[in-house]
């Protein structure tokens, strides 16, 4: 199946949406277009399948939550463009390799195209530029479906990933995009990397619905 439903659905809390994600994976048919849903939570930590607690340091005001998807601790927050990508990939003969290089490869081609050189890595998941984390990715497959995603730093406080080892990693630097080039907008920003995620991933035609 070539089409795909884009979702932009602004500001979401990451609890409902996480329970949104597993029930349409749940219930979806041999025939149900994949989504890519396009939005940003509010502040709030969350913990992989086999994440330590002990890499928040201190979370203070902000809830930390253990989630299902892969890797370690992250952070969430407005400025953060969230992609989740709701894909049937045994459908589309994808493994979850292929599907994380898609997204990291989405990001370093929108990063080009600011003139942003960015890489991925292979032993950690995930885009950096000069060595610091622009953005996270983390998959859960349930019934050769994928749910979860990556998280793109745009525009935000980045304070926050001070409070926790990064994906588990206690030297790992965060940067963003407002670092690299001047007041880029998130929606923006978010939009221009959808399109890039649905030409790689070989969508040829979409739906999209702003709710």
């Amino acid at each position: 199946m070539t089409t795909v439903i884009i979702r932009s659905l602004g500001k979401q809390d990451y609890q409902s949406c996480w329970q949104a994600m597993k029930d349409f994976t749940d219930r979806r048919q041999e025939d149900t277009p994949d989504e890519i849903w396009l939005l940003e939570h509010p502040p709030v930590f969350t913990l992989g399948q086999n994440g330590k607690t002990e890499h928040v340091l201190n979370a203070g005001e902000i809830p930390v939550l253990h989630v299902d998807r892969g890797g370690q601790v992250t952070y969430h927050g407005p400025g953060q463009v969230v992609i989740y990508t709701l894909i049937d990939v045994k459908r589309k003969k994808m493994n979850v390799r292929q599907l994380v290089n898609s997204l990291e490869q989405a990001i370093i081609q929108l990063l080009a195209s600011y003139q942003i050189t960015a890489v991925a890595k292979c032993d950690a998941p995930g885009v950096y530029v000069n060595d610091k984390k622009i953005a996270s990715v983390g998959l859960r497959i349930r019934r050769g479906c994928s749910f979860h995603g990556l998280a793109f730093n745009v525009n935000m406080d980045l304070e926050p990933f001070q409070r926790i080892n990064p994906c588990g990693f206690a030297e790992l630097k965060m940067t963003q995009l407002s670092q690299l080039t001047e007041n880029p907008d998130t929606l923006q920003v978010g939009q221009q990397l959808v399109e890039y995620l649905i030409t790689i991933l070989g969508y040829t035609s979409r739906l999209t619905q702003t709710e």
